[in-house]
């Protein structure tokens, strides 16, 4: 009968002991709570810690740096393009007794954080153009001639501000709110800005349009370079073909010349038989096997053939 009994008094007295104390990591900070109310300081010695048992309840917060990563909303800009804006953060818990009476836990700290950063983002945007929000600087554009009509003269405008000061106004605003809830916010920056799905269209659209233009200015001008390679090919073509016909006529005129004198020295030594010779030729050239001459009595060609078939 014993037996039972003194189990169920050491399995007790086993969770009273273990109930009792608790133990704090290097990364964690503890505050103890006692139906509910906060008793004590803020615990952030690590080690073995007590408290009273089924009475007292241990919160733990980490006392790291934590990131906060915010939800992209619609915002429209001073200049009235709309755009989603997604920010992120990095904050962490300063005052747990605070942050624990405001917030109780990390979800609702995060919760808290996205209403203030995303209050402050929205006013933030809502005061300044588009290129403020998009540049940090007035570094100048390496236009090449492609570049040159796409860019606008929106894009090529100096900023005032630039998106590094915009971010660093958000995070002085909101810092100065988060102390309120025990928490210290640190750095606030945009991870990520593009247009509405309406405005991305009519973007894309006009670099269309404008790739068209610059696509049909280069067609242009590798035309008009070809027509005039075209052209001066054929002036070249022109020139190399009277030099050659000069060239040509040149040696036909010396050939003739030749041959004339040639002709004159021939004819020099026997006019008859030059005078046979030559009417040889025209008859030669002039007739085929199956042509039909007629000839006067007092023909040259005749008195020749008349003279060989004797």
């Amino acid at each position: 009968m014993r037996s039972p009994l003194v189990v169920i008094i050491g399995i007790f007295l086993a969770i009273v002991v273990f109930s009792s104390v608790y133990t704090i990591s290097e990364t964690e900070q503890a505050i103890v709570t006692q139906f509910g109310k906060p008793i004590g300081g803020v615990i952030t010695t690590p080690g073995l810690h007590a408290k009273i048992p089924l009475i007292q309840q241990v919160h733990v917060f980490d006392k790291r740096w934590l990131e906060f990563s915010g939800d992209a909303n619609e915002i429209p800009t001073k200049d009235k393009k709309y755009i989603w804006v997604d920010t992120y953060a990095r904050w962490r818990i300063a005052d747990a007794l605070r942050f624990y009476q405001a917030v109780r836990d990390e979800r609702g700290g995060q919760s808290r954080l996205d209403d203030i950063v995303d209050g402050e983002t929205r006013n933030a945007i809502a005061s300044y153009d588009l290129i403020e929000i998009v540049r940090s600087s007035d570094r100048e554009f390496q236009l090449t001639g492609e570049l040159e009509g796409i860019m606008t003269a929106e894009a090529v405008a100096k900023i005032e501000t630039g998106r590094e000061a915009i971010s660093q106004q958000i995070l002085e605003v909101a810092s100065a709110i988060t102390p309120e809830f025990g928490v210290e916010l640190v750095d606030v920056r945009f991870k990520r800005i593009n247009y509405t799905e309406s405005v991305q269209q009519a973007v894309f659209q006009r670099m269309i349009t404008e790739r068209k233009r610059i696509a049909e200015r280069s067609r242009s001008e590798g035309q008009g370079r070809a027509a005039e390679i075209r052209g001066q090919k054929e002036r070249d073509v022109l020139a190399a073909t009277s030099v050659g016909y000069r060239t040509a006529e040149e040696l036909k005129g010396k050939a003739d010349a030749k041959a004339t004198d040639i002709y004159a020295r021939a004819y020099g030594r026997d006019p008859s038989f030059y005078e046979f010779f030559k009417s040889m030729e025209t008859l030669k050239d002039a007739l085929d096997k199956d042509a039909t001459v007629i000839l006067s009595t007092d023909s040259d060609l005749l008195r020749f053939m008349q003279g060989a078939s004797r």
